[in-house]
């Protein structure tokens, strides 16, 4: 069902009206870190794809050496992080792009005194499964 979910956060604060915050216990490696999945199947429909918003407060960093066997992609919103993929780190910050491929090692550390905050979308996983 085709929906919209309204912006009713601030800057460095994103919220939309209807997305629930998950903040994660550092169990997975995370630290400081919550997400909102803004599109699932299971609450909009999408068969596809799972949109997704992370945000990292300063000092914090996502899942720890995290990879997938799906892609994802990430655009940064504000902030700045190290991006580590497998071997090499980069630098970046808002409108920045990232791919990440399959099975390669990721991880984004926040860099200054500012929330991280990224969209990251990756396949529907029960699709994938069912290839």
């Amino acid at each position: 069902m085709s929906t919209i979910h309204r912006f009713i956060g601030e800057k460095n604060d994103f919220n939309w009206e209807g997305v629930d915050l998950t903040v994660f216990d550092g169990s997975d490696g995370s630290k400081y870190a919550s997400r909102r999945l803004l599109i699932t199947e299971e609450r909009e429909g999408a068969k596809n794809f799972v949109f997704r918003y992370f945000k990292v407060l300063p000092g914090g960093s996502s899942t720890m050496f995290d990879k997938h066997a799906h892609d994802h992609g990430v655009l940064i919103l504000h902030g700045h992080c190290k991006v580590k993929l497998n071997d090499q780190e980069f630098h970046a910050g808002p409108m920045d792009v990232i791919y990440v491929t399959p099975n390669d090692v990721h991880h984004f550390i926040v860099e200054g005194d500012e929330p991280l905050g990224f969209l990251c979308v990756i396949p529907n996983k029960k699709l994938l499964a069912s290839r």
